[in-house]
């Protein structure tokens, strides 16, 4: 055999075990083989359901129907029709047969079950999550015991001959993450997906609806979690469903207007949020006739909702002033006026009063609380984590062979304009951008430059950053400010 029919071969092989891997889809009625049975395949890469395909014969021999006449359809029409595919993001993956030998057993095993042995413990997690995420030490503590709980309770579900496991069930612990714009909520979970290797969806709850109207359905945060796991069901049962701007769906408090974005929304989550077998399109956050549809349980998908629930502060103050009383022991009116970690305080009363339901709260038994970013902790986010503002720009400039250093004053000058913005570590971005450009500028006009110190001075405009040449020669940076 020569060498191309060997190269031929193989790549028949590999698109055959690809197809494998996929159910077949009907191509009239979009349903998967797991539910519609044994599939009937013609040219073109075209399957047809038995159900489907008895319709249709049916509907020709029945005479009076303007199918009978084939031959008035455009030969060009028939032929695109026939060639159209399902792509594979619109298919789902086929679940692991049950082996009849021990050794594909053990190795089907390792696909499905979660290795508990494998899990990093819950100090571990919190030790990567340290690298990245500064301060939050609560925040990281709660979320690395849930997660490690979360999928140890999986993998011993699974060993269904664990004693430990016929007395007690043990139920999933949802999570409500709260805390103020910029401090890292969002932040947290992507790292926390970068550090496991499960499935992690992150969607926004802005932009669901109640079913029936404009926008995404509740099922749409499943779809990107079966996304994520590459359409393989098993993988996205065990997965993790971060939903951000959770407090967007609040009841409204007055309105005339009938509520599709609020107190709907809330109830149509608590299905998924308690653990029930719900209908997801495969490839689309909608369902129609042309996606295909599966069905997921989500008893064991861990769900973690965050919001900055903003006048959630005047709340809290209002049920805490109600507590002083009268006379030389009582807390005054202002006392809570400038309380950076306000939200520690809340309480369920509080998030009720906010607008979030009783049922809704009751499935997110864990809510803790995001603390507000200090001068010293926003300076210790500009140069500490591994992935660090400062060092991006440092790398940079190194690529010019050039040295970026700050001084403690720049660095601190930098926090206090964060501050002054109230927008946590996302003001900081913003800062530094503003300031960098005109060095970003400058440098590569000048091959001699082998230094660059920023200064509060330059920081606070009252001042131009100070260079050394390679010889050594310390001078100011003429910019286009200075």
């Amino acid at each position: 055999m020569s060498d191309e029919n060997k190269k031929d071969n193989d790549l028949d092989h590999n698109e055959d075990n690809k197809k494998n891997k996929y159910e077949e889809i009907c191509y009239i009625c979009r349903r998967p083989e797991s539910k519609a049975g044994k599939m009937i395949n013609i040219p073109g890469n075209i399957c047809i359901c038995q159900s489907c395909m008895q319709k249709t014969f049916d509907t020709m021999n029945n005479g009076n129907n303007p199918y009978m006449d084939m031959s008035a359809l455009n030969p060009a029409m028939m032929g695109f029709m026939m060639q159209q595919d399902i792509p594979n993001r619109q298919k789902i993956k086929k679940k692991a047969e049950e082996p009849a030998k021990k050794t594909e057993d053990k190795e089907n095993e390792k696909e499905k079950v979660i290795d508990i042995k494998k899990l990093p413990a819950p100090h571990i997690i919190k030790a990567s999550l340290d690298e990245f995420v500064i301060g939050q030490n609560h925040a990281k503590k709660v979320i690395s015991v849930a997660v490690y709980n979360h999928y140890k309770r999986v993998a011993k579900q699974k060993d269904t001959g664990n004693p430990l496991m016929e007395d007690v069930e043990i139920e999933k612990s949802n999570m409500l993450m709260i805390g103020p714009t910029g401090s890292g909520k969002t932040y947290l979970v992507k790292t926390l997906a970068r550090i496991l290797n499960v499935p992690l969806a992150i969607t926004d709850a802005t932009s669901l609806t109640e079913a029936g109207y404009i926008g995404d359905d509740v099922e749409s945060v499943l779809s990107k979690l079966l996304a994520a796991a590459d359409n393989d069901v098993e993988k996205a049962e065990q997965g993790i469903v971060f939903i951000d701007e959770i407090d967007k769906i609040a009841k409204k408090k007055s309105t005339n207007n009938r509520d599709v974005s609020g107190e709907s929304v809330q109830q149509g989550l608590l299905k998924l949020l308690e653990g029930s077998e719900v209908e997801v399109p495969v490839g689309a956050t909608s369902k129609n006739a042309m996606v295909p549809l599966t069905t997921i349980n989500t008893k064991n998908i861990l769900f973690i909702c965050g919001g900055a629930f903003p006048d959630l502060d005047k709340i809290i103050k209002a049920r805490l002033n109600k507590q002083s009383s009268i006379g030389f022991s009582a807390d005054l009116k202002d006392k809570y006026d400038d309380d950076p970690n306000l939200f520690q305080k809340v309480s369920v009363d509080d998030l009720r009063e906010f607008g979030m339901i009783p049922e809704f709260l009751g499935r997110l038994p864990v809510v803790y609380s995001l603390e507000s970013l200090t001068k010293d902790m926003l300076t210790k986010i500009l140069i500490e984590p591994k992935n660090a503002i400062l060092k991006q720009y440092k790398k940079l400039l190194a690529l010019d062979e050039v040295d970026l250093n700050f001084d403690q004053s720049a660095l601190e000058a930098i926090a206090e304009k964060a501050m002054e913005k109230k927008t946590g570590a996302r003001a900081l971005r913003a800062i530094i951008e503003e300031f960098m450009l005109d060095i970003m500028y400058e440098i590569p006009k000048d091959d001699s430059i082998g230094r660059v110190t920023i200064t509060r001075d330059y920081i606070e405009k009252k001042g131009a950053p100070m260079i050394e040449m390679r010889g050594s020669v310390r001078t100011p940076m003429l910019t286009q400010k200075g």
